[in-house]
This record gives C-alpha cells, sequence and structure tokens, in this order.
C-alpha cells in the first residue's frame, strides 16, 4: 500500500510539471500573438487554455482522493495541500497568457501595443518567461536555491511594470485611450503572471523545509522530484 500510496504522489508531481510546461508553452506562443499580431497563434493560445483547467481540475480531484483514502500526515500531507494550491497558481497563469492572446485577437490585425513600447513588453515577456523556466525547474529538482532568482527576476518584472505607468503619464503620450488601456491590462498581466510563479516557488520551499517564512532568506537545498517522500 505504500508503495501505490508514493506512486500516486509521484504521479501528483508529474502532473505539476506538465501544467506547468503547458503554461511556459501558452504564454511563449501569446508573446509571440501579442507582439507581431499574429492571430493564428492567438486562437491557439485561447483554444489551448481548456487542456490546463482539464488537467488542474484532474489534479485536484487525484489529491482529494489521496486526502480522503490515505489519511497522509507530515510531509506527504504538505505534498498534497502545497500542489491543490500550486495547481490553482498554474491554471491562473494559464487564464493570464489567455488574456494576453485575447487582446491579440481583439486588436488585429492591428498590433496592441504602440511601436515606442513593444522594446519593454519584450523585456516583460522575457522576464516571465525566465522566470517560469526557473520555476519547472523547482519543481523537477525541488532545489529551492534557485527562488532567489526568481525573486530577483520579480523584483526585475515590478520595475518594469511600474515603469508602464510613468510612461503613460508623460506628457508625450498620444495614443488613444483604449490603448492606454489595453497597454495597462497586459502590464498587469504580465505582472501577475510573475506573482504567481513566485506563489509556487514559496509552496516548493514549504514542502521541502515545512517552514512556511518569507522566501527571501536562505534556504537549505532538496533533491528529487517533488511527488517522492521528502521527509521532515
Amino acid at each position: 500500500m505504500r508503495k501505490v500510496f508514493q506512486a500516486e504522489l509521484h504521479q501528483v508531481g508529474e502532473e505539476l510539471i506538465q501544467i506547468a510546461t503547458l503554461v511556459q508553452q501558452a504564454l511563449g506562443s501569446a508573446r509571440t500573438a501579442f507582439l507581431d499580431a499574429d492571430i493564428q497563434l492567438a486562437e491557439e493560445v485561447i483554444s489551448n487554455d481548456a487542456r490546463i483547467d482539464f488537467l488542474q481540475n484532474d489534479l485536484d480531484e487525484r489529491s482529494i482522493d489521496i486526502l480522503a483514502l490515505q489519511a497522509p500526515v507530515a510531509s506527504d500531507l504538505r505534498m498534497i495541500v502545497g500542489a491543490l494550491r500550486m495547481s490553482a497558481s498554474l491554471e491562473r497563469m494559464g487564464d493570464l497568457a489567455r488574456h494576453l492572446a485575447q487582446l491579440a485577437r481583439l486588436r488585429f490585425p492591428e498590433p496592441v501595443l504602440p511601436a515606442s513600447m513593444r522594446g519593454h513588453f519584450e523585456e516583460m515577456f522575457d522576464i516571465d518567461l525566465k522566470l517560469i523556466t526557473r520555476m519547472i525547474s523547482v519543481l523537477e529538482d525541488r532545489d529551492i536555491s534557485e527562488a532567489d532568482e526568481i525573486f530577483a527576476l520579480k523584483s526585475h518584472l515590478n520595475m518594469k511594470h511600474q515603469q508602464v505607468f510613468e510612461m503613460l503619464a508623460d506628457p508625450s503620450w498620444d495614443s488613444s485611450v483604449p490603448t492606454a488601456v489595453d497597454v495597462t491590462l497586459a502590464s498587469r498581466y504580465l505582472e501577475r503572471i510573475g506573482d504567481h510563479g513566485v506563489s509556487v516557488a514559496r509552496k516548493v520551499s514549504y514542502l521541502v523545509t515545512g517552514d512556511w517564512a518569507p522566501v527571501t532568506e536562505s534556504r537549505p537545498t532538496g533533491h528529487g522530484p517533488i511527488g517522492t517522500d521528502a521527509g521532515e
């Protein structure tokens, strides 16, 4: 029975990684759709979000079954509770990538952004994609020493988000009100994707250490797939 239980936990961990990888792919495609007014890619991101939703629901049902049938304790209980919360963050990241694609579809065939802001948003997308890559690595290896880079990327993203408002308030801003709204929404979506990535990193830290504390401080390093025994 213990082997079956551990296999179920491992499967939950693998499904988290699968969802995170789909989120990464969604944001990469949303980046191109948003920056280049690519309507085909935008439609793909929007339709593919249903798969992320399905996998999240499946993972949550599996986790609840484990809670009900196996009555896990200690690190195993942390794993299941953490998985339920991480899956919600990952699903939301997928939704935000879909929102970016929907903006591209709404404004097609015109680009969402004025040309002067393209480079700024390229950087914001790239920061989020790097952050997600690190997040997946943390999920795969439980090496929470990588979390510091996630937090540094998020700080950079916060700065870029704030700069968007400064650009909009600049007297030289001469684009339309709908464009200002689109720019504000897009920046907020990208900033929130980073927030959810940080949230996942926090929960992996909790899973490894059992300590729910600010994750900017140094942490011991753990290894092994998310679904395996972490010990106490």
